[in-house]
């Protein structure tokens, strides 16, 4: 169960493309998920600051099956215009919802706080990232970067940069589970402020440096570290700047009730990678895909074992986002990497 797919990315499940389009003067950036052939969907929201689009369609009760993409946006709510971007993109290929003669483009969407973050937010009348979201649509692939890129150009976390994670899993039925993250929470992802990430049990092939957890645990690991708390920020309530945002997929059968299963099941992963999570300052929100690429349909044990590898598999892709974020200027905190320069492999790509 512990086996990462050829490329460690959410793009390991059949049917799914991933794009990034980022600016790093504005420190900010969209990531696009696109599903050519449609995707069952639904989702999970338990951050108590919330901001999306679109997630009305996706809950199950509701008569819209399929979705054509998701657009994860920095921005705050300035960064919802992302999805009219990768709206755009899709429509000028003739893909959407068909009704009648039209196709209307299904592009679900939620953002994060970025906007305290460094970057100069001085757009002018109109924000950029329905430019942003068209450009990740349009760099959409089976490869895409993670770390300071996308989604996670401008997240931060209690101590160190956040950033774009992913990572993928291939059960032992071989059903493929896949993760993407725009980590940005309010919380911290490592031990202490200390290099080690909690979520280390769930490390494959020492994909966030193989450290294992700090021996013994001092004792000062469970003492709740908050972004910004220690920082002069009088002038913003930071409390409530912050979200992390997700998509579990996988290329099982799901209906959408069971899609929705999967994504409350994937916040297990948030809670086994971040400490505190879900609190009210964060929007914490999880989209469900089900490409039925490999034409399996888990039930009983089968099912248990996907949810259960939706929590690995993303507590694994968040940490890849900070462990894989780089320094760059006007940053106003470390990456991991620069905190910690001993312990980054020599002449290693951090890139997929």
């Amino acid at each position: 169960m512990r086996q990462p797919g050829p490329m460690n990315l959410i793009t390991d499940v059949d049917g799914l493309l991933v794009g990034n389009a980022e600016d790093h003067n504005l420190k900010s950036g969209v990531t696009a998920v696109l599903c050519p052939d449609g995707a069952i969907a639904s989702v999970q929201t338990l951050g108590g600051a919330p901001g999306s689009r679109e997630t009305d369609l996706l809950e199950p009760h509701n008569s819209v099956e399929s979705i054509n993409a998701i657009a994860l946006s920095g921005g705050s709510a300035f960064g919802l215009d992302a999805g009219s971007g990768v709206q755009a993109a899709l429509h000028e290929k003739g893909i959407g919802f068909e009704v009648g003669p039209h196709r209307i483009p299904l592009v679900p969407a939620a953002i994060l706080f970025d906007l305290a973050n460094g970057g100069d937010k001085n757009w002018g009348r109109y924000s950029p990232y329905r430019d942003l979201g068209y450009a990740a649509a349009g760099n959409a692939g089976r490869t895409f970067n993670i770390g300071t890129a996308g989604a996670g150009t401008g997240a931060l976390t209690a101590g160190y940069k956040g950033g774009l994670g992913s990572a993928s899993l291939i059960l032992e039925n071989g059903i493929t589970i896949g993760a993407l993250v725009a980590v940005n929470p309010l919380g911290s992802v490592n031990v202490n402020k200390g290099p080690h990430f909690w979520a280390a049990p769930f490390e494959v092939e020492a994909e966030f440096g193989g450290l294992g957890y700090p021996a013994p645990i001092p004792p000062a690991a469970s003492d709740v570290r908050l972004k910004y708390r220690d920082m002069d920020t009088d002038d913003l309530p930071l409390e409530r700047s912050n979200t992390t945002i997700a998509v579990i997929a996988t290329d099982a059968i799901l209906s959408k009730a069971e899609a929705k299963r999967l994504a409350i099941a994937a916040h297990d992963g948030f809670s086994r990678a971040i400490w505190p999570t879900h609190t009210p300052g964060d929007g914490d929100l999880i989209f469900a895909l089900s490409t039925a690429k490999c034409e399996l349909h888990p039930e009983g044990y089968d099912f248990i074992d996907l949810c259960a590898g939706a929590a690995s598999v993303m507590s694994r892709a968040i940490a890849r986002g900070v462990f894989e974020a780089v320094a760059a200027d006007g940053d106003i905190m470390p990456s991991w990497r620069s905190a910690f320069p001993d312990l980054v492999q020599p002449n290693r790509d951090n890139q997929p």
